[in-house]
């Protein structure tokens, strides 16, 4: 009966001289309401494809031993615990970032977990000319680049409407954004040689409805929707990583952001507004699961695992998302300070805070590095 009302459609449309793309779109509208079905058939084989894969890359997880990974923003962070994972891995590493003395001492650490040569090349990643340095420096250095880790990364806490100027925040876009795109542009050549991996760390901001993070959401969006299409554009040639942080123990998460008057510093009751109760992950334990996936070929690593949960809600149930984002992270509940969200009324409840933030979140002090 389907079919029979789809024709009769199709006739109606023809005869009624309506341009063939009117009939085309009406086919197609008609197969979207139907694909369901073809989903249902289609899931199984493919969840036992991917299971296959995956016990497959367990057994045969990649050897970056004796290969060259760059890293930028290592001098802190994600980027300085990624660094230090494959350093264990036996891999050599470059290591990028504004801050000098910084990177000298990971460096220093990263050689004494069995990195058998560090480059320190201290650069701007929202420079053109600075990524295309690097680049070439680290193959000029090391013969070969197959690990481009893209990580560098700044944060953003305030509400659009109190923004008092939206230009404060081209930094965060060129860091967040342009910082994953001019290293990419200049590696991929050298990638393409070693068979290499870009690695995109990015977050689950990319895709969920976080409250007084607008121009960050925006950012880390972009840079995931580049890394999928790119994965598409190139094929196997180069393969691509990416990187979806949950709330990690970071500078970020530390309170270490851009505010609304664009000046970086940290303020913690900010970052207690919108992290609230969302229990954080050491960086440690992070960085150690996130290079196994990454050597294991994982396309998406979501760390912690739960955050999947959230992305199906996103997919799923957006408007629930979005609901239980405004009420923990916009909300006040009639407070004074704008700061007093919902969050961080629960996470000043007895024990919240010992339970879901790491020693160095709870401490008013911030690394100087």
């Amino acid at each position: 009966m389907e079919m029979l009302s789809m024709l009769k459609v199709g006739y109606t449309v023809l005869r009624s001289e309506t341009p063939a793309t009117d009939l085309v779109n009406t086919f197609m509208d008609w197969a979207a309401r139907r694909s369901l079905l073809l989903l249902a058939l289609f899931m199984p084989p493919y969840h036992v494809y991917k299971l296959a894969a995956s016990a497959a890359a367990t057994v045969a997880p990649e050897d970056v031993a004796g290969k060259v990974v760059l890293v930028t923003g290592a001098s802190s962070g994600i980027g300085e615990h990624l660094a230090y994972e494959y350093a264990k891995r036996g891999a050599s590493l470059a290591l990028v970032a504004r801050r000098e003395a910084s990177l000298r001492e990971v460096a220093d650490h990263a050689s004494a977990l069995g990195s058998p040569s560090v480059l320190v090349l201290p650069a701007d990643v929202s420079k053109p000319d600075d990524c295309r340095k690097f680049i070439d420096d680290t193959v000029a250095y090391f013969g070969r680049l197959d690990h481009l880790v893209n990580n560098a990364s700044i944060w953003q806490v305030c509400k659009f409407q109190e923004v008092e100027d939206v230009n404060y925040f081209r930094t965060l876009m060129d860091i967040n954004f342009w910082g994953h795109v001019y290293p990419t542009r200049y590696a991929i050549p050298h990638l393409k040689k070693t068979h290499g991996r870009i690695v995109g760390v990015t977050s689950n901001s990319s895709y969920i409805f976080i409250g007084r993070n607008t121009f960050y959401n925006a950012s880390k969006a972009a840079a995931l929707n580049f890394y999928d299409t790119l994965r598409m554009e190139l094929g196997g040639e180069v393969r691509i990583t990416e990187i979806v942080p949950g709330v990690v123990e970071s500078e970020i998460t530390k309170g270490k952001m851009l505010t609304k008057e664009g000046e970086m510093k940290v303020d913690q009751d900010e970052r207690d507004a919108i992290l609230g109760p969302t229990p954080a992950e050491p960086v440690a334990a992070f960085a150690k699961t996130a290079v196994k996936d990454v050597c294991r070929g994982q396309r998406y690593v979501f760390e912690p695992r739960w955050y999947m949960a959230v992305y199906l809600f996103r997919v799923c149930f957006p408007e629930i998302l979005a609901w239980s984002s405004r009420l923990l992270t916009v909300k006040t509940l009639g407070r004074p300070a704008t700061t007093d969200t919902v969050g961080r009324q629960i996470l000043d409840m007895p024990g919240v805070r010992w339970l879901t933030q790491t020693a160095s979140l709870r401490s008013p002090e911030i690394q100087a590095r």
